[in-house]
């Protein structure tokens, strides 16, 4: 099913991202997790994508593989890093022939402490290639969005007219970087809205599950983390059980309170793990934690239970 349909009919709307496995050892594990998460009936689950030719080929295989053996939609991702247009024309061909329907367009992240460089012949922004997918195929288009700015953007404003010209170029839904405090995607939510981007826009999380890899991937994409879930991550330091609850109670907190507040449903950033992300969506659909009448009943509750 292509997601643009998918968002205009089905609520709530969770979605589990995947990176291929470098080995035999760690597809029978992906292939675990996406079974112990495939009766939470996600809307879709996507493939990340590397630079170099090998985890190219992986990405697609891995997303066929998926749709195949498990019938979920599946949103395989592509970037402008490593590929000239007609390497990526070829991968295109592939997906579509393979019956894949969503490709998720994006420029990529270089290596850490280097540039991004052009392949030649190839693409220097994501744009360029969304416009070419635009063109030339049918695929369902998503992008990337940054509720705190894309570290590379020297501003907010200009972050906004980047992602302005993406949605421009024919992107039909969007993607938000990972983020800890909700007032930060509501705020960017309203001004996208404001700048005319009217597309959907599903919020990403990542629950903590580990401390010092957490800290890398906020120091890679620029997110932040509130001093208060700080100062109770120090806290657990050295404890990987106790920050793995501590992530799996903050993010079900971030996750009810976005989806009452509106948003189309949670994208999670499972780093090919299950056991936190299941324990989330779980107890979201358990409670029916994304209607309007969860919030009226838990309020009742406190007044009850209050002294």
């Amino acid at each position: 099913m292509r997601i643009d349909e998918a968002l205009e009919s089905r609520r709530p709307f969770f979605s589990f991202e995947f990176f291929p496995p470098r080995d035999d050892e760690g597809s029978r594990r992906l292939f675990t997790t996406i079974s112990a998460l495939q009766p939470l009936r996600p809307s879709f689950v996507s493939i990340t994508y590397g630079a170099g030719g090998s985890t190219r080929a992986r990405t697609v295989a891995l997303a066929k593989q998926i749709q195949q053996e498990t019938g979920l939609t599946v949103v395989a991702h592509v970037t402008c890093i490593g590929a000239d247009r007609a390497e990526l024309r070829a991968l295109f061909d592939d997906l579509a022939r393979a019956g894949i329907e969503n490709v998720l367009a994006l420029r990529g992240d270089p290596p850490a402490g280097a540039s991004f460089e052009t392949v030649p012949g190839g693409f220097r922004y994501a744009r360029d290639l969304i416009a070419m997918l635009r063109r030339n195929y049918g695929f369902c288009i998503g992008a990337a969005c940054y509720p705190e700015k894309h570290p590379e953007a020297s501003s907010p404003q200009e972050d906004l007219l980047f992602l302005k010209e993406k949605v421009a170029a024919g992107a039909d839904f969007l993607v938000s970087q990972l983020f800890f405090d909700n007032a930060h995607f509501f705020d960017f939510e309203r001004r996208a809205r404001l700048a005319g981007i009217g597309v959907p826009i599903l919020p990403g999380l990542m629950p903590i599950t580990n401390f010092a890899q957490i800290e890398r991937f906020v120091a890679i994409c620029g997110a932040s983390i509130p001093p208060k879930l700080r100062v109770e991550m120090e806290a657990r330091k050295g404890d990987d059980k106790a920050v793995e609850d501590l992530g799996v109670a903050y993010a079900s907190m971030q996750a009810v309170g976005l989806l009452q507040n509106g948003a189309a449903g949670i994208h999670f950033y499972t780093l090919n793990r299950s056991p936190a992300t299941r324990a989330i969506v779980s107890s979201l659909l358990a409670a029916s934690a994304w209607r309007p009448d969860f919030q009226r009943s838990s309020e009742a509750a406190q007044t009850i239970t209050s002294p």
